[in-house]
């Protein structure tokens, strides 16, 4: 992730547009990428500091290049690598003891005269040889803990050119986010897996239906909370692969301008050709949801068809995303949920959310092997009505069921 400084954001008309390198527009920058890439998979030993004017060098050449754009691709490749790091003081100790011997001979001079005896390299041989090594090796560890002179250790890297021009890509949109007043995304599918990112990155969010079926879920940017501004931005820029990953969205967000009173707006879709490196959901959460679905096809049965994760409910910030909803011709809707899993903390937390949302007409199929206490030792009280189902829920109980008064 980048970081504010090496943000590169152009402003126009009241739309914010971060900076997106494009195959057409910027087809050289492939064979830059290449060559960046190649610096740090064959920089094992070399300091971060080597690396940054390796890549500094990669694209001198290149006139469309400000210099936050070469930060950003060495933040870019500094965060997928690993750096040897002086941790318990050692160079801070070698170098007072090199110091400390260095001084005697002070001043050192490339070659020695009358006014300048001590000679650069014999003083350091002769430091190195009674501290046991070669003055390479100390040079080597000397300045260990400055950020500048980690030695790369090794490179997980990206798995082309492409994939890094294109983490740059979502990662200047990212940083765009840490000037968000607020954004709003209006979702037609994937709830469930966007709905779970924003809360694992803890972003404050409301939730409401719009005419259209869709969800609006707006949540407040990090220029508008009063403290921990900086790892509430972070949050929120963690959220947009998560979101990229989705299908079927639309993102709009009001970003503030630094030392101006108006805000601009960066617009987002589902479509507009950002990539991220989270895989897409998956489609089904287990193997039983996977065969039920299989089960009962896409045709209707006794007039209900069956949808996946498609209704939203909630009650304040607690939010219950059932597997499916049946929907019905005569506009009825009834969700279903599968019950699977087996831990203590599952089951809890799942009873507590079906009698937070027990005036919903929620159908729930639970696992035989749930039929007793997290401690084995009495039955679970399980809501009536619920199908309980032994290897795979079948589409004749669960008819019978949507059949029945409710």
């Amino acid at each position: 992730m980048l970081t504010r400084e090496l943000a590169i954001v152009e402003y126009r008309g009241g739309r914010a547009l971060p900076d997106r390198l494009s195959r057409k527009q910027h087809a050289g920058y492939l064979a830059y990428a290449e060559r960046m890439l190649a610096i740090y998979r064959n920089g094992a030993g070399r300091t971060r500091r080597e690396l940054h004017r390796g890549v500094q060098a990669a694209l001198a050449d290149e006139p469309d290049c400000p210099a936050r754009r070469i930060g950003a691709f060495c933040k870019l490749l500094d965060d997928a690598s690993r750096y040897d790091r002086d941790t318990r003081g050692h160079a801070a100790k070698l170098r007072r003891e090199v110091f400390r011997r260095a001084a005697a001979f002070h001043p050192l001079v490339v070659s020695a005269d009358r006014m300048f005896e001590h000679e650069e390299a014999k003083v350091k041989a002769e430091i190195a040889a009674k501290l046991n090594a070669t003055w390479d090796e100390i040079d080597a560890r000397l300045f260990a803990d400055v950020i500048e002179f980690h030695r790369l250790r090794d490179f997980e890297g990206y798995a082309d050119a492409a994939a890094l021009l294109a983490r740059y890509n979502l990662a200047q949109t990212q940083a765009a986010l840490f000037d968000a007043e607020e954004m709003t995304v209006w979702a037609a599918e994937d709830f469930k897996t966007i709905l779970r990112y924003a809360k694992l990155a803890r972003l404050m969010h409301t939730i409401r239906r719009a005419d259209d079926g869709r969800y609006v879920l707006r949540f407040d940017g990090p220029a508008s909370v009063l403290r921990e501004t900086r790892r509430y931005g972070a949050a929120m820029a963690r959220f947009l692969p998560a979101l990229l990953a989705c299908r079927n969205w639309r993102m709009h967000a009001l970003l503030r301008s630094a030392g101006r009173n108006w805000k601009n707006r960066l617009e987002l879709t589902s479509e507009d050709g950002l990539t991220s490196h989270l895989p897409p959901p998956e489609e089904f959460d287990s193997s039983v949801e996977e065969a039920f679905a299989r089960r009962w096809g896409a045709e209707p049965r006794d007039g209900w068809t069956l949808e996946r994760e498609t209704e939203i409910l909630h009650r304040g910030q607690q939010v219950f995303v059932p597997d499916f909803v049946f929907a019905h011709a005569d506009g009825r809707r009834v969700p279903l949920e599968i019950v699977g899993f087996w831990t203590p903390e599952y089951i809890e937390a799942k009873l507590k959310t079906l009698a937070l949302f027990a005036g919903e007409p929620i159908l729930l199929a639970v696992a035989e092997m749930l039929t007793k206490s997290t401690d084995r030792s009495a039955p679970i009280a399980w809501p009536e009505g619920t199908i309980f189902f032994k290897t795979g829920l079948k589409v004749k109980e669960v008819l019978e069921r949507l059949a029945a008064p409710r």
